[in-house]
Protein backbone atom coordinates (compact mmCIF):
# COMPACT_ATOMS: atom_id res chain seq x y z
CA UNK A 1 0.00 0.00 0.00
CA UNK A 2 1.28 3.59 -0.42
CA UNK A 3 2.75 5.38 2.31
CA UNK A 4 0.37 8.38 3.89
CA UNK A 5 0.13 11.39 1.60
CA UNK A 6 3.19 13.83 1.81
CA UNK A 7 1.84 16.60 0.25
CA UNK A 8 -1.71 17.74 -0.53
CA UNK A 9 -3.25 21.04 -2.26
CA UNK A 10 -6.40 22.53 -2.77
CA UNK A 11 -7.11 26.13 -3.71
CA UNK A 12 -5.75 28.04 -0.31
CA UNK A 13 -3.15 25.88 0.80
CA UNK A 14 0.60 26.20 -0.98
CA UNK A 15 3.54 24.04 -0.53
CA UNK A 16 6.88 24.28 -1.55
CA UNK A 17 8.81 27.15 -2.21
CA UNK A 18 7.66 29.75 -5.26
CA UNK A 19 7.81 33.48 -5.68
CA UNK A 20 4.05 34.07 -7.01
CA UNK A 21 2.69 31.50 -4.46
CA UNK A 22 1.01 29.90 -6.86
CA UNK A 23 3.12 26.39 -6.48
CA UNK A 24 0.90 23.53 -4.43
CA UNK A 25 2.87 21.18 -5.13
CA UNK A 26 6.38 20.07 -6.04
CA UNK A 27 7.92 16.98 -6.02
CA UNK A 28 11.52 15.55 -7.45
CA UNK A 29 9.87 15.47 -11.06
CA UNK A 30 7.11 17.30 -10.99
CA UNK A 31 5.18 21.07 -10.53
CA UNK A 32 1.44 21.04 -9.79
CA UNK A 33 -0.46 24.42 -9.50
CA UNK A 34 -3.79 24.61 -8.27
CA UNK A 35 -3.95 27.66 -6.52
CA UNK A 36 -3.18 30.16 -9.15
CA UNK A 37 -4.11 33.53 -11.31
CA UNK A 38 -6.29 31.45 -14.33
CA UNK A 39 -5.81 34.93 -16.26
CA UNK A 40 -2.01 34.33 -15.33
CA UNK A 41 -0.96 30.69 -15.40
CA UNK A 42 2.74 29.80 -14.05
CA UNK A 43 5.69 29.32 -16.25
CA UNK A 44 6.69 25.93 -16.62
CA UNK A 45 10.07 25.08 -15.33
CA UNK A 46 13.07 26.40 -17.52
CA UNK A 47 14.55 23.14 -19.65
CA UNK A 48 17.63 22.45 -19.70
CA UNK A 49 20.55 19.80 -21.73
CA UNK A 50 19.70 17.55 -19.18
CA UNK A 51 15.71 17.95 -18.27
CA UNK A 52 12.62 18.71 -20.43
CA UNK A 53 9.01 19.61 -18.85
CA UNK A 54 5.74 18.89 -20.48
CA UNK A 55 2.67 20.59 -19.12
CA UNK A 56 -0.48 18.42 -18.41
CA UNK A 57 -3.45 20.65 -18.25
CA UNK A 58 -6.63 18.70 -16.02
CA UNK A 59 -10.09 18.91 -16.11
CA UNK A 60 -13.26 16.65 -15.52
CA UNK A 61 -16.80 17.00 -14.99
CA UNK A 62 -17.21 19.76 -17.21
CA UNK A 63 -21.25 19.12 -18.57
CA UNK A 64 -20.82 20.61 -21.35
CA UNK A 65 -20.05 23.66 -19.96
CA UNK A 66 -17.16 26.06 -21.21
CA UNK A 67 -14.70 27.92 -19.55
CA UNK A 68 -11.07 28.97 -19.58
CA UNK A 69 -8.62 26.87 -19.68
CA UNK A 70 -4.89 27.31 -19.47
CA UNK A 71 -2.69 26.56 -22.31
CA UNK A 72 -0.03 23.55 -22.09
CA UNK A 73 1.62 20.97 -24.32
CA UNK A 74 -1.68 17.74 -23.08
CA UNK A 75 -5.19 18.29 -22.41
CA UNK A 76 -6.47 15.78 -20.07
CA UNK A 77 -10.24 15.35 -19.10
CA UNK A 78 -11.80 12.55 -17.29
CA UNK A 79 -15.05 12.16 -18.21
CA UNK A 80 -18.48 13.79 -18.13
CA UNK A 81 -18.14 15.73 -21.31
CA UNK A 82 -22.24 16.11 -20.92
CA UNK A 83 -25.51 15.93 -18.67
CA UNK A 84 -26.70 13.00 -20.18
CA UNK A 85 -24.90 11.87 -23.09
CA UNK A 86 -26.86 13.88 -25.76
CA UNK A 87 -25.90 14.26 -29.31
CA UNK A 88 -26.39 18.13 -29.07
CA UNK A 89 -24.22 17.81 -25.88
CA UNK A 90 -20.99 16.48 -27.20
CA UNK A 91 -21.43 18.58 -30.62
CA UNK A 92 -21.11 21.53 -27.97
CA UNK A 93 -18.37 19.69 -25.54
CA UNK A 94 -16.55 18.10 -28.84
CA UNK A 95 -16.07 22.01 -30.65
CA UNK A 96 -15.24 23.42 -27.21
CA UNK A 97 -12.08 21.16 -27.02
CA UNK A 98 -11.24 21.50 -30.67
CA UNK A 99 -10.89 25.14 -30.21
CA UNK A 100 -8.75 24.42 -27.22
CA UNK A 101 -4.90 25.48 -28.08
CA UNK A 102 -3.16 21.70 -26.84
CA UNK A 103 -1.61 20.22 -29.67
CA UNK A 104 -2.67 16.79 -27.72
CA UNK A 105 -6.11 16.17 -26.30
CA UNK A 106 -6.58 12.72 -24.40
CA UNK A 107 -10.94 12.69 -23.03
CA UNK A 108 -12.48 9.82 -21.38
CA UNK A 109 -16.00 9.38 -20.60
CA UNK A 110 -18.35 9.18 -17.29
CA UNK A 111 -21.11 8.21 -15.61
CA UNK A 112 -23.22 10.79 -17.48
CA UNK A 113 -22.03 10.25 -20.79
CA UNK A 114 -24.92 7.51 -20.51
CA UNK A 115 -25.04 7.23 -24.93
CA UNK A 116 -21.20 5.78 -24.84
CA UNK A 117 -22.16 2.91 -22.50
CA UNK A 118 -22.35 0.31 -24.70
CA UNK A 119 -21.56 -2.48 -22.78
CA UNK A 120 -24.22 -5.63 -22.36
CA UNK A 121 -26.10 -3.41 -24.68
CA UNK A 122 -26.79 -1.54 -21.14
CA UNK A 123 -28.03 2.05 -23.06
CA UNK A 124 -30.39 0.19 -25.21
CA UNK A 125 -32.36 -0.91 -22.39
CA UNK A 126 -31.84 2.18 -19.94
CA UNK A 127 -32.40 4.90 -22.26
CA UNK A 128 -35.55 5.69 -21.46
CA UNK A 129 -34.75 6.22 -17.73
CA UNK A 130 -33.14 9.95 -19.14
CA UNK A 131 -34.10 10.22 -22.98
CA UNK A 132 -37.13 10.07 -24.76
CA UNK A 133 -35.66 8.92 -27.88
CA UNK A 134 -32.53 6.74 -28.14
CA UNK A 135 -29.50 8.78 -29.27
CA UNK A 136 -27.39 7.27 -32.22
CA UNK A 137 -24.32 6.01 -30.94
CA UNK A 138 -22.63 6.35 -34.57
CA UNK A 139 -22.66 10.36 -34.92
CA UNK A 140 -21.49 10.32 -31.50
CA UNK A 141 -18.37 8.42 -32.39
CA UNK A 142 -18.01 10.45 -35.36
CA UNK A 143 -17.59 13.95 -33.44
CA UNK A 144 -15.36 12.19 -30.87
CA UNK A 145 -13.27 10.52 -33.32
CA UNK A 146 -13.59 11.29 -37.19
CA UNK A 147 -11.34 13.33 -38.93
CA UNK A 148 -11.76 16.98 -37.38
CA UNK A 149 -11.69 15.74 -34.14
CA UNK A 150 -8.34 13.65 -35.00
CA UNK A 151 -6.89 17.07 -36.77
CA UNK A 152 -7.59 18.66 -33.49
CA UNK A 153 -5.63 16.38 -31.34
CA UNK A 154 -8.45 14.86 -30.09
CA UNK A 155 -8.15 11.79 -28.71
CA UNK A 156 -10.82 9.16 -27.31
CA UNK A 157 -9.75 6.47 -25.19
CA UNK A 158 -12.20 3.72 -23.50
CA UNK A 159 -10.73 1.00 -21.74
CA UNK A 160 -7.67 1.11 -24.16
CA UNK A 161 -3.73 2.08 -23.82
CA UNK A 162 -2.44 5.10 -26.11
CA UNK A 163 1.63 6.49 -26.62
CA UNK A 164 2.02 9.89 -27.83
CA UNK A 165 5.00 12.25 -27.72
CA UNK A 166 4.07 15.71 -26.35
CA UNK A 167 7.04 17.69 -28.52
CA UNK A 168 8.76 16.61 -31.14
CA UNK A 169 12.04 13.79 -30.21
CA UNK A 170 10.71 13.98 -26.82
CA UNK A 171 9.31 11.31 -24.48
CA UNK A 172 7.02 8.76 -25.37
CA UNK A 173 4.35 8.63 -22.89
CA UNK A 174 1.81 5.92 -21.88
CA UNK A 175 -1.60 6.82 -20.87
CA UNK A 176 -4.76 4.36 -19.87
CA UNK A 177 -8.35 6.13 -20.11
CA UNK A 178 -11.16 3.96 -18.31
CA UNK A 179 -14.65 5.38 -18.27
CA UNK A 180 -15.66 3.40 -15.09
CA UNK A 181 -16.84 3.88 -11.01
CA UNK A 182 -18.50 1.77 -8.35
CA UNK A 183 -22.52 2.06 -8.50
CA UNK A 184 -24.28 5.06 -8.19
CA UNK A 185 -28.25 5.09 -8.95
CA UNK A 186 -27.80 2.74 -12.24
CA UNK A 187 -25.51 5.55 -14.07
CA UNK A 188 -23.39 4.83 -16.85
CA UNK A 189 -20.09 2.95 -16.79
CA UNK A 190 -21.02 1.51 -13.58
CA UNK A 191 -19.33 -1.53 -11.56
CA UNK A 192 -20.22 -2.94 -8.28
CA UNK A 193 -17.62 -3.14 -5.68
CA UNK A 194 -15.46 -6.37 -5.02
CA UNK A 195 -15.29 -9.24 -7.58
CA UNK A 196 -16.48 -7.12 -10.83
CA UNK A 197 -14.23 -4.28 -9.77
CA UNK A 198 -11.44 -5.94 -9.58
CA UNK A 199 -12.36 -7.37 -13.22
CA UNK A 200 -12.42 -4.39 -14.65
CA UNK A 201 -9.19 -2.69 -13.05
CA UNK A 202 -7.05 -5.33 -13.27
CA UNK A 203 -7.47 -4.99 -17.41
CA UNK A 204 -5.19 -1.31 -16.13
CA UNK A 205 -2.01 -1.88 -17.60
CA UNK A 206 1.65 0.36 -16.04
CA UNK A 207 1.10 3.56 -17.56
CA UNK A 208 2.93 7.03 -17.12
CA UNK A 209 -0.61 8.86 -17.07
CA UNK A 210 -4.14 6.91 -15.74
CA UNK A 211 -7.36 8.76 -16.77
CA UNK A 212 -10.08 7.46 -14.84
CA UNK A 213 -13.47 8.97 -14.13
CA UNK A 214 -13.90 7.69 -10.61
CA UNK A 215 -11.47 8.11 -7.81
CA UNK A 216 -9.51 5.14 -5.82
CA UNK A 217 -10.84 4.69 -2.20
CA UNK A 218 -9.31 7.33 -0.07
CA UNK A 219 -8.01 9.68 -2.34
CA UNK A 220 -9.77 12.81 -3.15
CA UNK A 221 -13.20 10.99 -3.01
CA UNK A 222 -14.90 12.81 -0.01
CA UNK A 223 -18.26 13.80 -0.70
CA UNK A 224 -19.49 16.81 0.97
CA UNK A 225 -21.04 14.41 4.53
CA UNK A 226 -17.05 13.09 4.53
CA UNK A 227 -18.07 9.96 3.15
CA UNK A 228 -15.22 8.20 1.30
CA UNK A 229 -16.67 6.97 -1.98
CA UNK A 230 -14.02 6.03 -4.16
CA UNK A 231 -13.06 2.38 -5.77
CA UNK A 232 -11.17 0.26 -2.98
CA UNK A 233 -10.50 -2.31 -5.90
CA UNK A 234 -8.73 0.59 -8.03
CA UNK A 235 -6.87 1.62 -4.90
CA UNK A 236 -5.31 -1.56 -4.46
CA UNK A 237 -4.22 -1.48 -7.85
CA UNK A 238 -2.45 1.55 -8.08
CA UNK A 239 0.77 -0.29 -6.27
CA UNK A 240 1.15 -2.23 -9.20
CA UNK A 241 0.49 0.41 -11.90
CA UNK A 242 2.44 3.40 -10.13
CA UNK A 243 1.60 6.27 -12.78
CA UNK A 244 3.23 9.28 -12.59
CA UNK A 245 -0.09 11.18 -12.49
CA UNK A 246 -3.57 10.07 -12.19
CA UNK A 247 -6.23 12.22 -13.12
CA UNK A 248 -9.70 11.56 -12.35
CA UNK A 249 -13.12 13.75 -11.41
CA UNK A 250 -16.73 12.88 -10.79
CA UNK A 251 -16.95 13.63 -6.54
CA UNK A 252 -17.16 17.41 -7.51
CA UNK A 253 -16.61 18.73 -3.93
CA UNK A 254 -12.93 16.98 -3.69
CA UNK A 255 -11.37 19.10 -5.91
CA UNK A 256 -8.17 18.91 -5.15
CA UNK A 257 -4.26 17.34 -5.23
CA UNK A 258 -2.16 14.81 -3.82
CA UNK A 259 0.85 12.92 -4.01
CA UNK A 260 1.57 9.58 -2.21
CA UNK A 261 4.65 7.90 -2.56
CA UNK A 262 5.47 4.21 -2.73
CA UNK A 263 7.40 1.55 -1.29
CA UNK A 264 9.69 0.10 -3.56
CA UNK A 265 9.08 -3.32 -1.45
CA UNK A 266 5.77 -2.56 -2.29
CA UNK A 267 3.89 -5.98 -3.86
CA UNK A 268 -0.22 -6.18 -4.91
CA UNK A 269 -2.07 -9.00 -4.97
CA UNK A 270 -4.55 -10.26 -7.77
CA UNK A 271 -6.97 -12.79 -7.62
CA UNK A 272 -7.04 -14.76 -11.04
CA UNK A 273 -9.66 -16.05 -12.69
CA UNK A 274 -9.39 -19.10 -11.16
CA UNK A 275 -10.06 -18.02 -7.69
CA UNK A 276 -6.10 -18.12 -6.77
CA UNK A 277 -3.75 -15.30 -6.02
CA UNK A 278 -0.44 -14.23 -6.94
CA UNK A 279 1.61 -11.13 -6.02
CA UNK A 280 3.01 -9.30 -8.84
CA UNK A 281 5.97 -6.40 -8.50
CA UNK A 282 5.48 -2.91 -10.36
CA UNK A 283 7.88 -2.68 -13.55
CA UNK A 284 7.46 0.77 -12.20
CA UNK A 285 9.48 0.01 -9.50
CA UNK A 286 11.55 3.11 -9.47
CA UNK A 287 9.21 5.24 -9.29
CA UNK A 288 8.70 6.91 -5.96
CA UNK A 289 5.68 8.50 -5.85
CA UNK A 290 2.58 9.10 -7.96
CA UNK A 291 0.66 12.88 -8.38
CA UNK A 292 -3.14 12.52 -7.81
CA UNK A 293 -5.55 14.91 -9.34
CA UNK A 294 -9.07 14.94 -8.72
CA UNK A 295 -10.06 17.77 -11.88
CA UNK A 296 -13.63 17.79 -11.11
CA UNK A 297 -14.50 21.68 -12.77
CA UNK A 298 -18.37 21.62 -11.16
CA UNK A 299 -18.17 23.67 -7.99
CA UNK A 300 -19.77 21.43 -5.44
CA UNK A 301 -19.81 21.42 -1.75
CA UNK A 302 -18.58 24.36 1.06
CA UNK A 303 -16.33 25.81 -1.48
CA UNK A 304 -18.74 27.02 -4.39
CA UNK A 305 -19.13 29.97 -2.17
CA UNK A 306 -16.90 32.94 -3.27
CA UNK A 307 -14.47 34.57 -0.01
CA UNK A 308 -16.54 36.45 2.01
CA UNK A 309 -20.07 35.17 1.42
CA UNK A 310 -20.94 37.22 -1.81
CA UNK A 311 -22.74 34.92 -4.45
CA UNK A 312 -21.08 31.33 -5.75
CA UNK A 313 -18.28 30.76 -8.24
CA UNK A 314 -18.11 30.90 -11.80
CA UNK A 315 -17.77 27.31 -13.40
CA UNK A 316 -14.29 26.30 -13.61
CA UNK A 317 -12.78 28.76 -11.60
CA UNK A 318 -11.44 29.31 -8.70
CA UNK A 319 -11.65 26.19 -6.30
CA UNK A 320 -12.50 24.27 -9.11
CA UNK A 321 -9.98 25.54 -12.03
CA UNK A 322 -8.03 23.17 -14.01
CA UNK A 323 -5.25 21.43 -12.63
CA UNK A 324 -1.93 22.51 -14.31
CA UNK A 325 0.95 19.53 -13.53
CA UNK A 326 4.41 19.90 -15.19
CA UNK A 327 6.48 16.71 -15.06
CA UNK A 328 9.96 16.00 -15.95
CA UNK A 329 10.72 14.00 -19.10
Amino acid sequence: MPSESTQQAQPGSSLGNNIDGSLNILTASAVVHVNYDLSHPPAVPSSSSNASWTRFVCISDTHTRTFPVPPGDVLLHAGDLTHTGLFREFRTTVEWLRGLPHATKIVIAGNHDLSLDQHDNWYDRNFLGWHRNKEDLEPILELLTGTESKEAGLVYLQDEKYQFQAKPGGKTWSVYGSPWSPEFCNWGFNYDRGREADRHVKAIPQVDILLTHGPPAGILDQTTNGTSVGCESLTARLPFIRPLLHVFGHIHEAHGAVTRNWDNHNKVRRDDDDGSQRELLSENVGRTGTVHVNAANWPAGRRTRVPGGQGYVSFGTGPFQPVIVDIME
